[in-house]
Parts: C-alpha cells; structure tokens; sequence
C-alpha cells in the first residue's frame, strides 16, 4: 500500500487523482487509508514525491 510522508504539503493534488477516494486530510499531512488499491495515480501527481509505495 501506498504511503504519505514528510515531504507532503498538503497541496491536494494527489486527492482528485484517487479514484477510490483513499487520501483524507491528517494533522500535518495527508494519509492513505486501506481503501488505497495501489494505483499509483497519486504518486505521478506528487509535486514532492511525498508518496511511496
């Protein structure tokens, strides 16, 4: 699964790329929650490659 890390800046970008409507707003970042089925459509997206998987 994928995952968010420190380098998110909660842009939003990678939220309207998800088609399973898996990244939710956190704290300080965004996060992946287990509805993610490892498309990657938000990693291509990802200005600050915060995302990993």
């Amino acid at each position: 699964m994928f995952k968010i890390n420190d380098n998110c800046i909660s842009c939003g970008v990678c939220v309207p790329e998800c088609p399973v409507e898996a990244i939710e707003s956190g704290d300080s970042k965004y996060t992946i929650n287990d509805a993610c089925i490892d498309c990657g459509a938000c990693k291509d997206v990802c200005p600050t490659e915060a995302i990993e998987g």
